[in-house]
């Protein structure tokens, strides 16, 4: 295995998963607030599950993102 190949793609894959999870998180919360759903001063309890299945991996992260 060439360690810096897969460093380079862990930290690429890594790039689009937050990235493209802020967006979706960010259309998400307004799209909540805007139909009142949401009040914009919550705290919204948020987890990620990671899998990459040919090595049987399944980790789960949990956190929060506050709105205010």
């Amino acid at each position: 295995m060439n360690e810096d190949v897969f460093n380079t793609s862990i930290r690429k894959f890594l790039k689009v998963v937050g990235v493209t999870s802020q967006r979706e998180i960010e259309k998400a919360v307004r799209a909540a607030i805007e139909s009142g759903q949401l009040k914009g001063s919550e705290s919204l309890p948020a987890k990620v599950t990671l899998s990459v299945g040919k090595v049987n991996l399944t980790y789960e992260i949990d956190g929060s993102i506050e709105l205010n």
